[in-house]
């Protein structure tokens, strides 16, 4: 098969998540990672306790690298992928995959990324909410009027078909979720997050940010990488990587385009399934599996090398 490696973003973590690959892991999961992060990545994660883990500064950082570190195994026993993509902080370890970045650089700029947004969101009170019932036209429809209107308030995610997010200011998120019906929508579910990711309430962080990627060494991918902000195979890693942070995350087309590519299918690699729900729902005649556990490399190895 052609397939495809998608990673997770913020939102996928729990207590608990990477047990296994933490504890087979020691050589890169342990001090290794720690020295990086200031922290133990392997309390984190185990331990908790949730509002830690939750912290965009620890949830980032340790979502990447139990991602990498079961790609890692994946990669072991499958045969190369063909493409991949990352949903927002995903990316990073879609280009640690691709061989882009070294897992302690992509681990650095995580930290410093986590770090960032989060000092971006403390500074300004925003948050997102998802758009049930809707389609992604009305709602940049519906922000654009906002924002008109006064509003700060943009289309953060297009995940797949009938998944929109939108992001901005808390009271322009208040004022959708509680006329989501009128605006056009079934109903519109706020998200348990910190601040309004994705939207240029975000540009402080994407320009300190911007510093940090500056200094980065990176080197071509051994593999496309399809970017968020263009749902195209990147060019500019750094650029990129700033740019995710105040624009949407195109993730349903770049499922589409990989597709039309000819990907036929897709491998969620980290914690829950969140990739794989967005894929079957954007390509559903594409196959799409999930490792999310050591357990799951071998199936997923034995799927994708089928001719």
């Amino acid at each position: 098969m052609r397939y495809a490696i998608l990673f997770p973003g913020q939102g996928s973590q729990f207590v608990g998540m990477g047990a296994d690959v933490l504890a087979a892991r020691p050589d890169l999961l342990g001090d290794r990672a720690d020295e990086v992060l200031g922290w133990s990545l392997r309390a984190a994660c185990t331990e908790g306790p949730e509002e830690r883990l939750t912290a965009t500064d620890v949830a980032q950082p340790a979502l990447f690298a139990v991602s990498y570190a079961l790609w890692e195994a994946l990669a072991a026993a499958a045969p190369p992928p063909v493409a991949a993509a990352g949903h927002s902080l995903g990316e990073y370890t879609a280009l640690a995959a691709a061989g882009v970045l070294s897992f302690d650089d992509a681990l650095r700029l995580v930290a410093a990324r986590g770090a960032a947004m989060g000092r971006a969101a403390t500074a300004r009170d925003g948050g997102m909410a998802a758009l049930l019932g809707g389609d992604l036209e009305t709602a940049h429809t519906v922000t654009a009027r906002r924002r008109a209107a006064g509003g700060s308030l943009w289309v953060a995610n297009d995940n797949a078909p009938g998944q929109v997010v939108v992001a901005g200011a808390a009271p322009d998120v208040t004022w959708i979720c509680a006329g989501a019906r009128d605006l056009g929508f079934r109903r519109a579910v706020p998200l348990n997050v910190a601040g309004a990711f994705h939207t240029p309430l975000m540009q402080p962080a994407a320009e300190e940010l911007a510093t940090a990627l500056d200094g980065a060494p990176f080197a071509d991918p051994a593999f496309p990488v399809w970017t968020n902000v263009a749902a195209l195979p990147g060019q500019d890693p750094a650029a990129d990587l700033a740019a995710q942070l105040v624009g949407p995350v195109r993730f349903r087309e770049s499922l589409e385009a990989m597709a039309a590519a000819g990907v036929d299918a897709f491998v969620h690699v980290g914690p829950g399934e969140v990739t794989a729900g967005m894929a079957r729902r954007t390509v559903p005649d594409a196959t799409v599996v999930t490792v999310s556990s050591l357990d799951d490399v071998a199936l997923a190895a034995e799927t994708v090398a089928i001719q």
